[in-house]
């Protein structure tokens, strides 16, 4: 049994996750408040220890694992990945109907057809029927829907403008000025780790873990916030990564061809 090359295909496969999770990173450069993902690696015993005393089969105890086949448990494997959720920057747009949060914990809530769903994406749209959805075609929640299942509706020849709580006016002519037509729902989760990514740039979240963020300095009208993406950073990470996993590959031809040509030939010269 070639341990070593199993060891070395193990952290091959962990390399190719953290690819994976850069290539993404880099292909949202441009999404609007797309959050970078990153991953833990740790070594195969330190996460078989952490979770060994509770491991529900009795020969999967403590003492049995003293039995684990010590070259492999070094292999690298990711034992996290999770979502960096520092702010982007904001980008002047000067479209009434864009909006950037400016606190990292701060989200707009959406509801998508599987249900209610969080967003920083605020570049947002009037559909046909006059309702505030985002470019998917969401509509954005307002903060008095758990009242009344009423959506946000604009009047598209009014001027729209929005606080920085989140209050929404609208003006339809000079006499009577800016009327109050709704408010954003800012959802702030209680625990932004456990906040689930799902397409489109939206987040799956527990509502009984969210509130709505009422008088704060958050929202930002006329802006977009860019993704925290640092290309420098990820291209570097990515060249690291490539270069271990052909780092790795060097190892694992050493391991079928030299190490198992040699042992041939011993065997081959051994007399019985």
């Amino acid at each position: 049994m070639q341990n070593g090359y199993y060891s070395v295909t193990g952290a091959m496969v962990t390399q190719f996750n953290k690819l994976n999770v850069i290539s993404n990173n880099l292909a949202n450069i441009n999404t609007a408040g797309f959050k970078r993902d990153d991953v833990v690696i740790g070594d195969f015993k330190r996460i078989y220890q952490e979770f060994q005393e509770n491991l529900p089969i009795r020969d999967n105890t403590k003492e049995a694992s003293k039995y684990l086949n010590a070259s492999i448990d070094r292999v690298p494997q990711v034992s996290e990945q999770y979502v960096e959720f520092r702010n982007g920057g904001l980008k002047r747009t000067g479209n009434s109907f864009d909006f950037a949060l400016k606190r990292e914990d701060a989200f707009f809530m959406v509801k998508t057809p599987e249900g209610f769903a969080l967003t920083r994406d605020g570049a947002f749209v009037l559909n046909s029927e006059g309702v505030l959805t985002t470019k998917d075609g969401y509509p954005v929640i307002p903060s008095t829907y758990f009242q009344n299942q009423q959506f946000i509706q604009v009047d598209p020849n009014s001027t729209f403008s929005v606080d920085k709580s989140g209050n929404i006016f609208s003006t339809n002519d000079i006499a009577t000025g800016e009327v109050p037509i709704g408010k954003f729902y800012i959802a702030q989760p209680s625990d932004l780790k456990r906040l689930e990514k799902i397409g489109d740039n939206l987040y799956n979240f527990n509502l009984n873990e969210t509130t709505d963020l009422t008088q704060a300095d958050v929202v930002a009208q006329g802006f977009i916030e860019t993704s925290n993406i640092n290309p420098v950073s990820e291209m570097v990470g990515l060249i690291e990564a490539q270069r271990m996993v052909e780092m790795y590959q060097k190892v694992m031809t050493s391991h079928m061809n030299d190490l198992n040509q040699d042992a041939i030939n011993k065997l081959a010269q051994t007399r019985a």
